[in-house]
């Protein structure tokens, strides 16, 4: 070692039932969580563990990208050229709404968590 010490340096044991194993592995399962001793931590300071699934919000990320890359196109062609399509304008306007409404749906779903 480098003679660093590790910064859990109290050691604390518990015994549990079978019974009572299966089910702490089983929440470990459900949230994700591999390594025992940190879930354990967790639970015993914090009492709780939060999980958000990010994937909407991953989602969201990507599309705004799309979006942000059309737009940039659009800009583009309309310096090169001096013109911009409506069709264009009005597919950005589509995509951006669709997006919001997305937007929205994600924020109502973060008012819910209590």
């Amino acid at each position: 070692m480098t003679g660093k010490r590790d910064k859990h340096s109290v050691r604390v044991e518990f015994v549990v039932t079978e019974q009572e194993a299966v089910l702490i592995k089983e929440r470990m399962a459900e949230l994700g969580i591999t390594n025992l001793s940190a879930y354990l931590r967790k639970m015993a300071v914090d009492g709780y563990i939060i999980h958000l699934d990010m994937s909407d919000i991953q989602e969201m990320i990507r599309l705004l990208r799309i979006c942000s890359n059309n737009l940039n196109q659009y800009t583009r062609r309309a310096n090169e050229t001096g013109s911009v399509y409506a069709a264009d304008v009005e597919d950005l306007c589509a995509r951006l709404d669709g997006l919001w409404d997305g937007m929205e749906k994600l924020l109502r779903g973060f008012a819910n968590i209590s």
